[in-house]
Parts: C-alpha cells; structure tokens; sequence
C-alpha cells in the first residue's frame, strides 16, 4: 500500500511554527472579536487575513479554529462528559484526522477543544498505510471506553468510500464493540440531526443534539507526539 504523508505541507513548520505563531494569534483575537459581532466566518477570515497578510492555509486554519462564544457555549453544553454505549461517528472526518496525525503533519485545536485537521476531502479518498493503523487504533479506543455500539457513516459520492467501509467492518469483526458502517448521500445532514456524535465539523458540532470528543482523548493517549497547533487558551 501507498506510504502517503497524509496532510503534509512543506510550508506549515513555518507558516505555524514559532515566529509565526504571535501574528496568527493576533489575527484569531481580531476573527473572534468580529465573529462575537455578528459577521459571517467568510469575510471576517477575508479581512483578518489580508490585514495581517496570512497564506490560505492560515485562514483556514484560524476559520476552523475560532468561534462566536455564544456557539462555544452551546457545543460546550452538548459535550458528552464519558463515552455513551453508542456512538455515531463521522467517518472520514474522524479518520482522516488520525492518518495526519500518524503522518506528523499539522492539526489544530479548536477553541472548544475539538482537534481539526487541513487536508479536506474534495470528493477524493484513497486508503493509504495509514489507514488501517488509524482504524485499528480508533476501534481499540472505542472498546477501552466500553462503547458497545459505533455506527460509521461514509459520505458515499466520496471516492473508495465502499472499500473504508469494507475495512472497518473488517477490522471490527469479533470485537466487543459492535461496528456498523453505513454509506450516506448527506452525512453531514444525518448527524446533524442526531445525538451521541463524533465529529470536530464545526456545523454538525452546532446542530447535532449531544457530541463526543473522542480523537482528543485517542491521539493524546495513543500519538503524544502528534503535531498540534494551538492559540493562547487565555484568548
């Protein structure tokens, strides 16, 4: 299989290392400050960025780091404390997240704590080396938080979608925790709509009724040196 450095981008040790790390602070009190005032994450990311200058990867990086307070508040209230019995999970965007974080390349945490990562779908998907190390490692921490029940939804139109849905009910079988795989023209709409969910996708985190924070336990317990980019939690 494909050894594939799942995320990786050559700029990111600078544009998210150290000396950049005081400019994109700035710039996230500035995006939070207008987002807390009504605007719109689009043109307020526009106007931060181009008055501190930052890479669209930086924008993207502070949109999908920041929130109003009143929306962290809500998502706040709606996080699971412990790991419920079931759980429905977000599929790619939790896997992918763990395939970064095998791969060393850059995550972000976002200010409700949820870990975010950059790569982004597209319609596109491949199974990589590490996918089945992140599946493994994503079923061994649903059975150590004695989940009985993990329903995987799959954004069907998404390409090899069948085949990841092929290797979780592969890797599943025999364990304690019973793993279902379903493919779905609208995951995004589904979760939304449900509760005891496993996503960082800030729109799901917003309209679902309850959600689980379950790839920030995972990777500090099994990738602690995962490469995380984090703001100044006093922000």
């Amino acid at each position: 299989m494909e050894i594939v450095r799942r995320g990786y981008e050559p700029k990111d040790a600078v544009e998210f290392g150290p000396k950049a790390a005081k400019k994109l602070q700035a710039a996230a009190e500035e995006l939070v400050f207008l987002r807390n005032r009504g605007y719109d994450t689009k043109p307020a990311s526009t106007f931060v960025g181009n008055h501190h200058l930052l890479s669209e990867r930086q924008r993207l990086a502070l949109a999908r780091i920041t929130a109003a307070d009143t929306a962290l508040a809500a998502r706040k209230q709606k996080e699971l404390p412990q790991a419920p019995e079931s759980l429905v999970l977000d599929g790619f965007n939790t896997l992918i997240t763990l395939e970064v974080a095998l791969s060393g390349s850059l995550l972000i945490e976002g200010m409700d704590g949820a870990i975010r990562d950059l790569a982004g779908l597209r319609g596109s998907y491949r199974l990589v080396d590490k996918t089945y190390q992140a599946a493994t490692l994503l079923l061994d921490h649903l059975e150590a938080l004695s989940v009985r029940n993990a329903l995987f939804y799959l954004d069907q139109p998404v390409s090899n979608s069948g085949r990841l849905r092929a290797l979780l009910l592969e890797l599943g079988a025999g364990r304690s925790v019973q793993v279902q795989a379903e493919l779905h023209p609208c995951v995004d709409g589904v979760l939304s709509r449900m509760d005891r969910v496993v996503s960082s996708d800030a729109i799901i985190l917003d309209q679902c009724g309850s959600w689980y924070n379950l790839n920030r336990s995972l990777i500090a317990q099994a990738i602690p040196d995962a490469w995380i980019f984090r703001l100044d939690p006093t922000l």
